[in-house]
């Protein structure tokens, strides 16, 4: 992902926790806040519950691409924070955990938006 697509900054993410919506499932929980720009911005948070640094990279690689391939609509800073199942669950599963999240959210677009 490209870094001005990356929720990097401790405020950053300070911010999305503060004053985010936030939605959740068994695997993973997102925070969202809406902002002005032309763009999303995507965090990861993966804590040291979910194994060891193996695991948790791997859990950040395959939720990254499950973002990276989906189209979203713009104007929003997003937080996924994965839960202690996420580590035993394969990518099918996280990235379907991930979609309805984002889908009930409002961060991807309808359908019928997103065939026009």
């Amino acid at each position: 992902m490209p870094r001005q697509i990356r929720l990097r900054r401790r405020k950053d993410f300070d911010a999305v926790f503060a004053s985010g919506r936030t939605w959740s499932n068994d695997l993973l929980v997102l925070r969202t806040l809406p902002t002005n720009c032309d763009h999303n911005r995507f965090g990861f948070v993966t804590s040291k519950r979910l194994g060891n640094a193996i695991v948790r990279n791997r859990v950040r690689r395959r939720l990254r691409e499950t973002v990276r391939v989906l189209p979203t609509r713009q104007g929003f800073d997003c937080v996924l924070s994965a839960k202690a199942k996420a580590a035993d669950a394969d990518f099918a599963r996280l990235s379907s955990a991930a979609k309805s999240l984002l889908q009930r959210a409002g961060v991807l677009p309808d359908p019928a938006e997103a065939s026009s």
